[in-house]
């Protein structure tokens, strides 16, 4: 065989190999096994939680549907509670508290810096005469991050004001007792607690605010809440929320015989 006819043949040699490993894979289309896709998983609890920490922080879309009911009723919001999963559960569990007038807006695990952010929508765009802000134990346990004392007093501040300027009353609620928090096993929540209770209790009077003592009201031995009045030291059962509503009633009554505030009031708290 010549140089040439010996190169040639080598050219040739790929070629015929490829064409003939490209028959042998050629497999029709119908043949060939289709892979099940898998259907969307639906959303847990905690992946919508997640989803919400960053596209609605505060969840001020939480109550948007209702506020624009109760906004356009024709009977006017006289009271509006606004709180965390006490106030939430509140509404839960005693329907029959929150007679025509009474508004709960309560969302579960919130800190007064949330609260702060949707007490415009969820308060004052529903004009009523009196507002309950019950708060405080999410920002003891820290469920948005660290929260001095000051911080706390300056959203509590912050709700006040805005309320006094639009001529709503305030009742500052106490935060109910509790030796600890489930969620942080650990944390030494019943000094702090009373702290805070003292300073409500001081800025309300210099504020001409309604202090509600839900704290004496449900204390039993030690800093803790009596027995059977929470089902996990934090959160009031049936019984808990029976203790709950006559210190309301007796607070909602004194704040409603209290002219609307027509400024804001000065506040002198040591």
């Amino acid at each position: 065989m010549t140089l040439r006819l010996k190169f040639l043949s080598l050219l040739a040699l790929p070629a015929a190999v490829l064409a003939g490993s490209a028959a042998a894979q050629s497999v029709p289309v119908a043949a060939l096994p289709v892979a099940p896709v898998p259907a969307p998983a639906a959303p847990s609890a905690s992946s919508a939680a997640d989803l919400r920490l960053h596209t609605d922080w505060a969840w001020t879309a939480r109550y948007r549907d209702a506020n624009l009911a109760d906004a356009a009723g024709t009977a006017r919001p006289r009271i509006v509670l606004m709180g965390d999963s006490i106030t939430q559960g509140w509404y839960d569990l005693d329907r029959a508290f929150f007679t025509p007038g009474r508004i709960g807006r309560g969302i579960g695990g919130q800190t007064t810096s949330q609260m702060l952010l949707r007490f415009r929508q969820d308060v004052i765009d529903l004009k009523p005469q009196v507002v309950q802000i019950m708060a405080g134990t999410n920002d003891i346990a820290g469920n948005t991050g660290p929260m001095t004392d000051e911080q706390v007093q300056g959203n509590f501040r912050s709700m006040v004001e805005m309320a006094q300027a639009h001529g709503i009353r305030v009742i500052l609620a106490s935060i109910p007792p509790a030796d600890q928090f489930p969620w942080r096993p650990g944390l030494d929540t019943g000094p702090r607690i009373q702290r805070l209770n003292a300073w409500l209790k001081s800025y309300a009077a210099s504020t001409g605010s309604v202090y509600a003592d839900y704290w004496t009201a449900m204390k039993g031995t030690g800093l803790g809440a009596r027995e059977g009045l929470t089902s996990d030291h934090v959160h009031p059962t049936p019984a808990g929320y029976e203790v709950m509503n006559k210190v309301a009633e007796a607070a909602f009554k004194q704040a409603l015989a209290l002219p609307a505030p027509s400024r804001l009031a000065s506040a002198r708290v040591p």
